[in-house]
């Protein structure tokens, strides 16, 4: 009896525990059955008001006079609505914000994803192409940071020379890692 009053709070915490560490941000939540989550089902279709939640890159920022136009380099986004950075950039899509954004906050590089409705297109460049950009109106937003850690492979010859208790490691020979990024 006491085994199992001891496993179910072990239980709840746990689930509680792994659902705060994959969930959607607040403000990027919606009830909508409809939402459309697909760069490519958007773009086929960018004069149909669909809400939208998308995410990728910021490539661009320009303050208008009364609001923000955020240019993004679409990645495909996963459940908890972070950009993939395994995965190769479908597009690009412009986003207005309400107001001045400054871009210092949203600096070229930075991950973002973006919740919204549909606003139509319009003609810009990329570089000297031409390019036609689906564009929305944001209602919400939120910025991601990526953290990187480094994973050491050691393969090579090691020496364990010991001491009483005291073992010292002594690397002979390069070190091989690698870099592990993650969005946050």
């Amino acid at each position: 009896m006491m085994k199992a009053c001891l496993k179910v709070p072990l239980l709840l915490f746990s689930i509680v525990a792994i659902s705060a560490c994959t969930s959607l941000p607040k403000q990027l939540d919606s009830t909508n059955p409809e939402l459309v989550t697909d760069y490519a089902l958007w773009k086929a279709a960018p004069e149909k008001n669909n809400e939208l939640r998308l995410g990728g890159v910021i490539a661009k920022v320009t303050n208008l006079k009364s609001s923000t136009r955020v240019e993004v380099v679409n990645l495909i986004s996963d459940f908890t609505g972070k950009p993939d950075l395994n995965k190769e950039p479908t597009g690009r899509f412009v986003v207005y914000l309400d107001g001045f954004v400054d871009p210092a906050a949203l600096t070229e590089g930075r991950l973002i994803t973006v919740m919204g409705s549909s606003n139509g297109t319009e003609v810009g460049e990329v570089g000297e192409f031409s390019y036609t950009f689906p564009t929305m109106t944001a209602t919400a937003y939120h910025l991601w940071r990526v953290e990187q850690r480094v994973i050491m492979d050691d393969f090579g010859r090691s020496i364990y020379p010991c001491v009483g208790l005291y073992c010292a490691y002594h690397r002979v020979g390069p070190s091989q890692g690698r870099v592990i990024k993650e969005v946050q």
